[in-house]
């Protein structure tokens, strides 16, 4: 049996009596969301220790840079990620600045998947701190999904010295929300502790909801937020009440249909394992703009170098390839791209083909981040010519093969284009190295 909600006329979601009134378990989805506590900032106190209790905040140090993880004694004065790093130095002065460790943090988030493998198949990784996880055939086995749940939490801290809020419920959306109500809460004169697990049971998802800030659902930013105070809607029970003409006005159809349907907790969207990458790029910040085209160039060298180097080791090439610039004022921002008929993955091709694109951006204005990514994602089949098919003639992609045998045996920055030698070393793109913008002793 189903429930309509209707808008102007039309369906906005079909919602399951399970879902809306709860029915027995054994009818229902348990999906869990594991959410690493603080988990970069917990992964640098294991081999810095001597910082536990203090601020701690990991992210780029410089003026460009942003808060990627503040551990809970920072976040009392106010930091959080993706806070710029000034302002964070600001708000708390006396904090330890870490700059991010990219490969690490994968490392042990490698860990932490499998741990999270021990206990379901069906595990969607949507980023290195946060899974969500289909424990519903697991329930015989390991119990109901909070005990799951705890036995999740026991195994990250035991073997890995972590920590990790679980939120439980009969969908993603839900989940993730309740994952957040999980953990801990940093308060000026205090930290109080978190739940650790927080299970919304199938027939209390509406209560669950109901007090809930309206910028808690996907989807509701700034600018949807002023127009739903301007409508009186400031917690999700204000959208049962709210006028629904009034609502599709404000917000146009599609998106107040969306809203409406997260207001009852609908989301029917399975967890999807091992998803395909549907791209792969890099891009840099610097501590000082670019002015110069040479040095624009030299800068694709080396984001070509890294792209082209993951593209081999997916095993695909990409089709479309897309620039990325991005001028000193922080907002504008152009990307261009092309797309050819066989997918590549050689970086010297990459710079043939976005060379002649960057020649005519001009950088005058002042370049202060260069990206380049991959798209379109496929097998790599190269057709010979007579000239390589010569005795003499070398091997289609030896020189990048070799250099993938050196880098795997003696470190990514063991060799690579001359571009990437800073210092007297080379220092080449690598991923996540950047994501955070450029470090303070880079400036």
């Amino acid at each position: 049996m189903t429930i309509w909600h209707w808008l102007d006329g039309g369906p906005v979601v079909a919602v399951s009596l399970r879902i809306a009134f709860g029915m027995p378990r054994e009818q229902t989805r348990t999906i869990l969301h594991a959410d690493m506590d603080a988990f970069f900032v917990s992964v640098e106190l294991r081999r810095h220790p001597e910082l536990m209790g203090q601020p701690v905040v990991v992210g780029g140090t410089g003026n460009r840079g942003v808060v990627a993880a503040a551990s809970y004694e920072a976040r009392r004065f106010g930091v959080h990620s993706a806070l710029p790093s000034s302002i964070a130095k600001r708000r708390c002065p006396h904090a330890v600045f870490l700059p991010g460790d990219h490969e690490l943090y994968a490392k042990v988030s490698a860990d932490v998947r499998e741990i999270f493998d021990r206990f379901t198949p069906l595990v969607e990784p949507l980023s290195l701190d946060e899974a969500f996880l289909d424990v519903t055939g697991s329930r015989r086995l390991f119990g109901t999904g909070a005990e799951i749940g705890d036995q999740i939490r026991q195994a990250v801290r035991d073997e890995l010295d972590l920590g990790c809020c679980i939120g439980v419920a009969s969908n993603k959306f839900l989940a993730k929300l309740a994952s957040v109500e999980a953990k801990p809460i940093p308060r000026p004169d205090r930290i109080d502790p978190g739940l650790g697990v927080k299970v919304v049971e199938p027939g209390t998802e509406q209560a669950f909801l109901d007090p809930l800030k309206v910028q808690r659902l996907w989807g509701v930013g700034p600018a949807t937020l002023d127009k739903l105070h301007r409508l009186g809607v400031t917690v999700v029970s204000d959208l049962h009440r709210v006028d629904r003409s009034a609502l599709g006005a404000a917000l146009g159809k599609n998106q107040a249909n969306h809203l409406l349907a997260l207001a009852i907790g609908a989301d029917d969207r399975a967890v999807e394992p091992d998803r395909d990458a549907k791209s792969i790029g890099h891009e840099e910040t610097y501590a000082r703009n670019v002015h110069i085209v040479s040095e624009m160039r030299t800068n694709l060298v080396r984001l070509s170098d890294a792209v082209a180097t993951r593209l081999r080791k997916a095993g695909v090439g990409a089709r479309t390839l897309t620039l990325k610039v991005r001028f000193d004022d922080g907002f504008h921002t152009i990307t261009r791209s092309t797309t050819g008929r066989e997918a590549i993955d050689s970086a010297e091709t990459i710079v043939a083909l976005l060379g002649p694109i960057m020649e005519t951006v001009d950088p005058s204005p002042g370049v202060r981040l260069i990206g380049v990514s991959g798209s379109n994602l496929g097998p790599v089949f190269h057709q010979m010519t007579l000239d390589e098919a010569a005795d003499d003639a070398p091997v289609h992609g030896a020189t990048d093969a070799a250099m993938d045998r050196i880098r795997d045996r003696f470190g990514a920055d063991a060799i690579g284009p001359a571009s990437s030698i800073r210092g007297g070393e080379v220092q080449n793109v690598k991923r996540g190295g950047q994501q955070w913008g450029p470090d303070q002793e880079h400036q």
